[in-house]
């Protein structure tokens, strides 16, 4: 005997995010970004061989470009993943339009762009004759290895975490990231070699700020797989209305960073890393340790 499914059955399939067909539906414009995010992370790792290459080939000049160049090409290819990361995302919310195909593809573009490029920047520049660091030169593989692994833990838990099975369809009401996020990572090892890049162009006594790039590399590795809360930016938009002075402010910050690029983004990176550490230090709900009872 056949039976026919219900209009219920046939709405509770669509609904269903593990359904074959929801499952693998591709959304043009947010996928589009991601594919964006994964262009620029590929770009980025090509700027770190090319980079690698002009010092260690002796005729590169074929590259038509030094390897300071190359890098900061591929800082900035960096910041423009993170760029259309954020896009993919809220186009899909403001659409409407998330699903888990989406989810995977950006994870699998988030692991080159902001795992795999950045890891190679820091691995090279150590390696580099003309801007590497002798000290670190035996340990660069294992810095990169170990930014390059929290990442991918970062994100493979972050899918986890955001699972629609897991907490059956609810929406979590808390808006943070748990953890460092994996473009914020990356943004702060990018704004970190910009600032090196431009300290060795314009005074190399100042290299020793480089002693700063291992320590660094371990500690956002760390905090991506941590569970220190960090705000996420998801309920600012165009809705979302402000004080005069804040605008002010923002604008005037914004500002610094088309002047000052090399030092306002390293300062705003770093902000975010330590805002998160400070928050996460006061907040009200920490546990406390156990104080002794009097024995009077």
């Amino acid at each position: 005997m056949n039976f026919r499914r219900s209009g219920s059955d046939d709405l509770a399939a669509r609904e269903d995010p593990y359904n074959v067909t929801q499952a693998s539906r591709i959304y043009f414009l947010p996928n589009l970004m991601t594919a964006g995010n994964l262009f620029c992370g590929f770009v980025a790792v090509i700027h770190c061989i090319q980079a690698r290459l002009a010092e260690t080939v002796p005729t590169g000049e074929y590259l038509n470009q030094s390897s300071s160049g190359h890098y900061t090409q591929a800082v900035w290819f960096i910041f423009g993943a993170a760029a259309f990361d954020t896009l993919d995302g809220r186009l899909a919310r403001m659409g409407g339009r998330e699903s888990l195909f989406g989810a995977e593809f950006d994870s699998l573009a988030d692991v080159i762009s902001f795992g795999i490029a950045p890891a190679l920047m820091v691995f090279f520049l150590i390696l580099s004759p003309t801007q590497g660091y002798e000290s670190f030169r035996n340990i660069g593989w294992f810095l990169g290895f170990i930014y390059l692994l929290c990442a991918a833990v970062r994100l493979a838990r972050f899918n986890v975490i955001t699972n629609p099975l897991l907490h059956g369809n609810k929406k979590d009401t808390n808006k943070d990231f748990v953890g460092l996020p994996v473009p914020a990572a990356a943004a702060t090892v990018a704004s970190l070699v910009l600032f090196l890049l431009h300290l060795a162009a314009t005074d190399k006594s100042l290299r020793l700020w480089a002693l700063a790039l291992p320590p660094l590399m371990l500690l956002i590795a760390i905090l991506m797989v941590s569970t220190v809360r960090y705000p996420s930016g998801k309920g600012v938009d165009l809705q979302t209305r402000t004080r005069l002075q804040p605008f002010v402010l923002f604008l005037a910050f914004a500002g610094l960073v088309v002047l000052f690029k090399e030092v306002a983004l390293l300062c705003a990176c770093l902000g975010y890393i330590f805002y998160g550490l400070i928050r996460q230090w006061r907040r009200p709900g920490r546990p406390r340790p156990p104080v002794a009872a009097n024995p009077l």
